[in-house]
């Protein structure tokens, strides 16, 4: 039996991106011991996927902060994770990272095989890795499976997978049913914010608040649905002039669910519409169909994975600048974030008419 530990550091839909490498080791391997190291916010969407043994959720930006409220307390922390990944003796580790710190840790700690990405020449601790200058012609999804290839795994399929247990389902159901929500109603999600791995520049990828209104408001009169906005606590602001500006009344569950009592909630959805980011691609790993509102972010290595434009509308405006997310670092934008308020209301509105009717 082999013992793989995955690194991935970053957002929900990173972590999801790695869903298919998830499933192509263990359909390669079907004993083999899976551990994953991730940070603690996006641990929610994995505690449930029945092909992960072990999740050490403390990543490298999870000490800082500790560090900074407490040293000893980050030195504990630090230790205590070092002892628990020792303990399993992995075989082998596949870093998602970017960075050298976890493959050295991962060396540190007894790991002979260490995958991984070359990137800006940080791989000097990986035995086995592919040069990388970023992600750009094509989806995060393969180039993630291409490490697959130079150890032997050749996957089956490239779904995303996301697990929702029966605990998170049941509570997702009362929250609907407390708020009046029933089965035979039409249920359309709106989370405007997402992006949270973004930190302060998230905003950048947001298509503006009163448009979302305005959208939430039109669907509400000519499709009869019931609108549910969605996100953290930390969208509060954006989701307070949704629904303070809405003529109509709207189910606000910003800040009122754990990630996966979100994602039980998403699964109940018919439609989902969001900014890039993490809900996104939570939707289509559940199978619910989606409309996305692209900006500085490409669509090609972000977006809906699978790509299937029945089930998931991709809205953007191919300005020459587009995308100014690049190689990992995001241009200063000179037009005043053209490609995101230049997309209207009635383009959004007509890609979840047409879902609604597929």
């Amino acid at each position: 039996m082999k013992k793989f530990l995955i690194i991935n550091p970053f957002g929900i839909g990173d972590v999801l991106f790695t869903t298919p490498v998830i499933r192509a080791i263990k359909d390669s391997y079907p004993d083999a011991f899976l551990g994953y190291w991730c940070n603690e916010r996006v641990a929610g969407v994995l505690k449930s996927n029945p092909k992960i043994n072990l999740i050490f959720s403390l990543s490298r930006g999870d000490i800082k902060k500790i560090y900074n409220r407490s040293r000893f307390e980050g030195i504990c922390k630090s230790l205590g994770l070092l002892r628990r990944i020792k303990k399993e003796r992995f075989d082998i580790c596949i870093d998602l990272s970017l960075e050298h710190h976890y493959s050295f840790i991962a060396k540190l700690l007894g790991i002979r095989k260490r995958v991984g990405f070359n990137y800006k020449k940080r791989g000097r601790f990986l035995t086995h890795k592919i040069d990388l200058d970023g992600y750009s012609s094509k989806h995060v999804v393969e180039y993630y499976l291409d490490l697959l290839n130079i150890i032997g795994i050749k996957p089956k399929t490239t779904d995303l997978d996301l697990y929702v247990n029966d605990a998170d389902k049941i509570k997702a159901k009362n929250l609907l049913k407390y708020y009046g929500v029933t089965s035979e109603d039409l249920i359309i999600g709106i989370a405007p914010g997402a992006g949270g791995s973004w930190g302060k520049d998230a905003s950048l990828k947001h298509w503006p608040a009163i448009k979302f209104a305005q959208l939430a408001n039109r669907i509400c009169e000519d499709l009869k649905a019931k609108i549910l906005i969605l996100g953290d606590e930390s969208e509060r602001a954006i989701a307070d002039i949704i629904v303070n500006i809405m003529q109509h009344k709207a189910i606000d569950l910003v800040g009122k669910t754990t990630l996966e009592e979100l994602a039980a909630v998403i699964s109940n959805l018919k439609i989902l519409i969001t900014n890039d980011g993490g809900p996104l691609h939570m939707a289509v790993a559940l199978g619910v169909k989606t409309v996305s509102i692209f900006g500085p972010v490409s669509e090609v290595v972000y977006g809906p994975y699978p790509q299937d434009n029945t089930r998931h509308i991709v809205l953007k405006n191919n300005l020459d600048c587009r995308p100014c997310y690049r190689d990992f670092r995001l241009e200063p934008c000179q037009i005043n974030r053209e490609c995101l308020e230049a997309i209207g209301v009635e383009q959004v509105f007509d890609g979840v008419r047409k879902l609604v009717n597929s």
